[in-house]
């Protein structure tokens, strides 16, 4: 449905936002853009909805061209920004109604929606306070909401879970489901890995503007088959010296050490991590498949995840997680 061919945005000085970026997205699909700041994920999807022009390549949507007619873009596709909302004297009952009616639904049909999606999404209790008043996570939410009001038939997402809480985080990708389950096709842009592990269909991965894979989350994770990843939470102080052979150099950050194994080995590693934790040398440790994570660091380089991406928190400590 969605379809961008060598698609390439060229600021002054030469410096390239996106480099040839090539991508289809399907009716019921959520595909995943996933990279760190700058890797040109916002600039993309900015092209998609018509707010920026390509300096190369094509993008059509049902076979028209968005890129000549960005008239037919705003209208069939809808936008929730990485910024917050502009709610300043509105409440979230008021935006979410009057997006729909922007957005050509008819007046009956925008309250409807409006109150059926702050109900899905569990903010009915704030549907009338100003935005003034409002937490990041409840704008965040509302911000959704404005686009899935009257989505058309792609629906962009630019960071959409920053700020939500976990419980209203789950509703929102139950919404995000609904949608492309209504035939949809959704991009969501996220720094978030182990969300888009779950959530997404299919995604690609962004480095300096440039497609560097994509794929399922499984067959990025193809190459990775029996790997499993060790992590280990250092006591302060305690040289750690590795007798289990690795695949790859151990990746430290303080005291969090994470080291790529082959499953043959689980049963020794296992062995001398819990040997640590009884001798005091480590506070805790997990054993777990190598995740999308691992894939993405791979991928991009270590130094995206120290403050560009988002990921789980490992698991519960002394335990095998699988």
């Amino acid at each position: 449905m969605l379809h961008l061919s060598e698609v390439s945005k060229e600021y002054r000085r030469g410096v390239r936002a996106n480099d040839g970026v090539s991508l289809n997205v399907a009716p019921g699909e959520v595909f995943g853009l996933l990279g760190h700041n700058g890797a040109g994920k916002t600039t993309l999807i900015n092209q998609v909805v018509g707010l920026l022009s390509p300096t190369t390549g094509t993008i059509t949507l049902d076979g028209v061209d968005l890129v000549a007619n960005p008239a037919h873009a705003r209208r069939q596709c809808a936008l929730m920004p990485q910024a917050h909302a502009p709610l300043d004297g509105l409440s979230p009952r008021q935006a979410v109604q009057m997006l729909g009616r922007i957005r050509g639904a008819s007046r009956r049909r925008a309250i409807e929606c409006a109150d059926a999606l702050l109900a899905a999404l569990d903010i009915t209790a704030w549907a009338d306070t100003t935005g003034e008043r409002l937490s990041g996570g409840v704008r965040r939410l509302t911000a959704y909401a404005m686009a899935a009001v009257e989505p058309g038939r792609v629906v962009m997402l630019d960071e959409p879970t920053n700020d939500v809480d976990p419980i209203r985080r789950r509703l929102l990708w139950q919404q995000v489901r609904t949608l492309a389950a209504e035939g949809r096709a959704v991009v969501l842009v996220t720094h978030n890995v182990a969300e888009a592990e779950r959530s997404v269909d299919r995604l690609a991965v962004l480095d300096h503007g440039r497609v560097v894979a994509k794929g399922t989350p499984a067959e990025l994770r193809a190459g990775t088959a029996g790997e499993l990843r060790l992590e280990l939470l250092v006591a302060t102080g305690t040289p750690l010296e590795t007798p289990i052979p690795t695949r790859a150099p151990t990746r430290r950050t303080g005291r969090r050490h994470v080291l790529s194994i082959d499953a043959a080995t689980a049963p020794q590693a296992l062995e001398w991590a819990q040997r640590l934790r009884a001798d005091g040398h480590i506070e805790e440790f997990s054993l777990t498949p190598t995740s999308l994570e691992d894939v993405y660091v791979d991928l991009v380089g270590p130094g995206a995840t120290s403050a560009d991406v988002t990921t789980a928190a490992p698991g519960e400590s002394g335990t095998l997680v699988s």
